[in-house]
């Protein structure tokens, strides 16, 4: 049976750069990199050529195979230490800062553009203080945009430095993480093939995350509870946002709620963007993507509240996904409504939309009352978030805009780590968004740096 140094179980951002690295520390590591998916030039998904149902593919080309969601995300790369995971938990900022720098100089090496967002300190300092006048708080970042057109593009290039260099196993999905006395020994395939390592590094992404849960419960690690954000996805004409997005591409703001204090918060926005759909485990959810090759005349974003659930409840997954299913069930997939439409207490038409401003980018969504479908406390939070937005950049608040739901994002079960990312396994460590560290390109690179460098001093 052959024996690898380390075996990487996903082959999105945390895994591709924990190999990455780890080459670069030591060049002759034995690496096995397994990805349930398909490689970098055979993911298509069906529904973008209109042949089959998106319900046909066992595994989605969307979230699975090289480069993982982030492969069809908007390519963000966001270089800030408090954006896209929690690996202040972690490393310091001053080291986290420096982790940063590293991976975005090998994005920007394999492709990515060198042009960065929010460079200007004054024009970002006079926003941030026009924010704060209004109860939100703009967060400091740098932006790198890739473009969804052009995301494939770095991770091929990712994909051909590669080449040669780690043994690389497509439509191979782990079954069990292997151990021996409270030792990562191995992974076994779902087809009974057992693999042997060393060192195991779990990076199996969001489409993995339930498999990692399910792994980390199997072997009695401890799991750290993560939040639900649930929300909606608004869509403005993009000279409304502009004033924001020129200074800084992807505005983090935040946001604390008058009626029930709830952390509300924007999430990926994407000017001259699109609202698409996403399938998730028999939901569909809505998203946004911005492009580099083209524009619409649009903008959109996520307004999202955080919860966490305390005793006797604690599936935040579950619910999220009940509110998507929702949605689902009474619009039979997205659900769109003019804001003007929620205010009046009335659903929307799909004539009143024709006749408003804002003409949608998502045409594959029914119009109809996103309040029979989001609790009273989040559409509070929102449409108060609404309101400060539209002070600082007027129209925000229009009758005309338009809410996409239900938007969802989960947050993986967080096992318990060492600073070295390291879990209660020896040698087992855990990296990018399905291990609940990150979620986000850059952070989900770091995480995999981290785990490396420590397998490196080790092996």
């Amino acid at each position: 049976m052959k024996q690898y140094d380390v075996i990487i179980v996903g082959a999105g951002p945390g895994g591709i750069f924990a190999a990455i690295e780890l080459l670069r520390r030591k060049e002759d590591t034995r690496i096995l990199m397994i990805e349930k998916g398909k490689d970098i030039d055979k993911r298509v998904c069906p529904m973008a050529i209109r042949e089959i149902s998106c319900a046909a593919c066992p595994e989605c080309a969307l979230l699975s195979g090289w480069g993982g969601a982030g492969a069809y995300s908007d390519g963000k790369l966001t270089l800030s230490p408090e954006i896209g995971g929690s690996l202040s938990r972690y490393v310091d900022e001053s080291a986290l800062n420096s982790l940063i720098a590293y991976v975005d100089g090998i994005y920007v090496g394999s492709g990515a553009p060198e042009k960065l967002y929010g460079g200007d300190e004054e024009e970002f300092a006079r926003l941030a203080d026009l924010a704060s006048g209004n109860r939100l708080h703009l967060v400091p970042s740098k932006i790198r945009h890739i473009g969804t057109d052009k995301c494939k593009i770095v991770l091929k290039n990712i994909r051909d430095s590669l080449s040669g260099k780690i043994e690389i196993r497509f439509n191979a999905e782990a079954e069990r993480i292997i151990t021996v006395k409270k030792r990562a020994a191995g992974v076994r395939l779902r087809d009974g093939t057992k693999l042997c390592s060393g060192f195991v590094i779990a990076a199996p992404g969001r489409e993995g995350s339930r498999w990692l849960e399910k792994e980390a419960k199997r072997l009695q690690l401890t799991l750290l509870k993560n939040p639900v954000d649930v929300g909606v996805r608004v869509e403005i004409p993009a000279h409304i946002f502009e004033p924001v997005t020129k200074i800084i591409y992807e505005p983090k703001l935040v946001f604390h709620s008058e009626k029930f204090n709830d952390r509300v918060r924007t999430f990926c926005v994407n000017p001259y963007g699109e609202v698409v759909k996403e399938y998730l485990k028999g939901i569909w959810t809505v998203n946004g993507h911005s492009y580099s090759g083209r524009k619409s005349t649009n903008t959109n974003f996520a307004l999202l509240v955080s919860t966490f659930f305390t005793e006797p409840f604690n599936e935040p997954i579950l619910y999220g996904s009940y509110l998507a299913g929702l949605a689902n069930l009474l619009g039979k997939g997205v659900i769109v409504q003019r804001l003007g439409d929620l205010h009046s207490g009335r659903r929307s038409t799909r004539e009143r939309i024709t006749k408003g401003e804002v003409k949608p980018t998502l045409s594959d969504s029914t119009p109809g009352d996103l309040s029979f479908v989001i609790p009273y406390r989040y559409l509070c939070d929102i449409l108060e978030m609404l309101e400060a937005l539209d002070r600082i950049a007027p129209g925000v608040n229009s009758e005309h805009t338009l809410l996409y739901g239900v938007e969802v994002k989960f947050y993986s079960m967080l096992p318990k780590l060492t600073k070295s990312l390291e879990t209660e396994i020896e040698n087992l460590f855990a990296a990018g968004d399905g291990a609940g560290v990150s979620r986000g390109l850059i952070q989900a690179s770091v995480s995999g740096v981290i785990a490396a460098r420590e397998i490196a001093k080790r092996l």
